[in-house]
């Protein structure tokens, strides 16, 4: 997809996200609904879902997409290099990122973006692709200002 139509389609699910969680307070139920919009608007988007942090375990919550790792590793993979980072992290190929943890061998590009909750981060949003390369800047951007509206 190229750059303007991204920047474009983010800007329209941005808007509809910004009115849908309006209607609860619930971040499950929120995270619930921008998971579906996303998977379902955005191409090239295999998995989409939340780990959140329980009890030091970073355990699956919401998401769209083939069966998921229920609990990942502690320090390995790239949720958790979003997690310790407390930054995104874009990842062109996983398998060659140090430590990836495949949940689903179809997987071949992520982006991690933290999901902070007065300033302390409590999760990550997850995105696979099937197709390398698929994430960037553009979506690094939209997704850190989509993720934000968890806890707004």
């Amino acid at each position: 997809m190229n750059q303007n139509k991204k920047e474009g389609r983010y800007e329209r699910i941005y808007s509809q996200l910004h009115g849908l969680l309006t209607k609860t307070t619930n971040a499950e139920a929120r995270m619930a609904t921008l998971c579906a919009v996303l998977h379902h608007k955005m191409d090239g988007f295999f998995w989409t879902g939340f780990y959140c942090l329980t009890d030091g375990e970073l355990i699956v919550r919401c998401y769209q997409g083939p069966v998921a790792c229920q609990v990942l590793a502690k320090n390995t993979g790239v949720c958790w290099a979003g997690i310790n980072g407390r930054a995104t992290v874009v990842v062109p190929d996983v398998h060659l990122f140090p430590g990836h943890i495949a949940c689903d061998s179809r997987s071949n590009s992520e982006i991690v973006v933290p999901l902070f909750r007065d300033e302390e981060v409590v999760g990550v949003l997850d995105v696979d692709s099937d197709q390398k390369g698929t994430f960037d800047e553009v979506d690094a951007r939209w997704l850190e200002k989509i993720v934000a509206l968890v806890y707004a």
